[in-house]
């Protein structure tokens, strides 16, 4: 049944089965509860592991038992050709979904009610090396003057562009910092990052003057028109600044400084937090631990970046080097 049903279709809009649905549900209270994801990670796994469960019932098929590698792969094709999302996905979006797919059939193998896992050798395609891309400091201090103004949303974005910027944090790790986090000390703040793994992170100067400024003037009216919520980052509602609203911000904030937008985002400030350190000479282990990387593999990727730039520098400036 598995691979007639298969064959045919891994792209329709056919009500997940209940089965499916029940095993997905059991599989992220596991991975908040027992493994301790936070929320944006078990979030994302239900998306993606929603766009699966479709494409099983457009295929007919009701039960993980009735899967086997050839449909996996199959899948894989209809997230990189764009049938089973209606746009095709590069090669690290198919391997995140993919992930969470090998995730479901670990747990369900797991649980006993498989017999093999059959994603085992179903490999994720390999991503292109990508360099992050960073603004330079220039672009930076334009961004952040972007900002500027009395306007009460105006210094709340300059406060949490500042303290992207200043600490390196992902966008998840900044909104969801409460007040307390912010008063244990006014030179380090603890960021809860992947894994709920916590860091300590030093903040300069103007980001504490930036977000202190916030605090003083423009949280307390924020947080009257709400009901209470400890969050540092308060929408004009009272309510928790979302990731949504922290991409927003930051484009209109580029819009206006005459920055690029096309793929200005948050993480541009924690790419350009980490280039900027190892180009001013920090140790890459430093960085490493300021970014919460759990590898330093992960962090040598911005040494390429500087030593490109490096090189760049060189053969425009020396007379014998082209």
């Amino acid at each position: 049944m598995a691979a007639a049903s298969g064959a045919r279709a891994l792209n329709g809009a056919a009500e997940p089965p209940p089965a499916i649905e029940r095993l997905v549900e059991r599989y992220l209270r596991r991975l908040e509860i027992e493994l301790g994801r936070s929320r944006h990670t078990v979030a994302a796994y239900r998306r993606d592991l929603g766009v699966y469960r479709r494409g099983l019932a457009a295929a007919g098929i009701d039960s993980l038992e009735a899967v086997d590698a050839g449909l996996v792969e199959r899948y894989a094709m209809t997230l990189r050709d764009g049938s089973a999302t209606g746009r095709p996905l590069g090669p690290a979006s198919v391997g995140r979904m993919l992930s969470a797919v090998k995730g479901l059939h670990r747990f369900a193998l797991e649980e006993g009610l498989v017999a093999e896992d059959v994603t085992t050798d179903v490999r994720p395609p390999k991503p292109a090396m990508r360099l992050p891309k960073a603004l330079t400091i220039e672009q930076v201090a334009a961004l952040l003057d972007a900002t500027g103004g009395e306007a009460p949303q105006r210094i709340r974005d300059r406060a949490l562009l500042e303290l992207l910027y200043a600490t390196g944090a992902r966008v998840s790790e900044a909104v969801d910092l409460d007040v307390d986090d912010w008063m244990q000390s006014d030179e380090v703040i603890r960021l809860t990052g992947k894994g709920a793994k916590q860091r300590i992170v030093p903040v300069g100067s103007m980001a504490r003057a930036a977000v202190d400024d916030y605090l003083v003037r423009v949280r307390p009216g924020f947080a009257a028109a709400g009901r209470g919520t400890p969050a540092l980052f308060l929408g004009a509602r009272g309510a928790r600044l979302s990731r949504q609203s922290a991409f927003l911000i930051i484009r209109d904030a580029g819009r206006r400084a005459g920055i690029p937008t096309e793929h200005l985002s948050p993480h541009v400030l924690r790419h350009s937090f980490a280039t900027h350190l190892l180009s001013g000479g920090a140790d890459v282990r430093v960085v490493q631990e300021l970014l919460g990387h759990a590898s330093v593999a992960t962090t040598q990727i911005y040494t390429k970046v500087t030593a490109d730039s490096l090189r760049d520098a060189y053969l425009l400036a020396h007379p014998r080097a082209r």
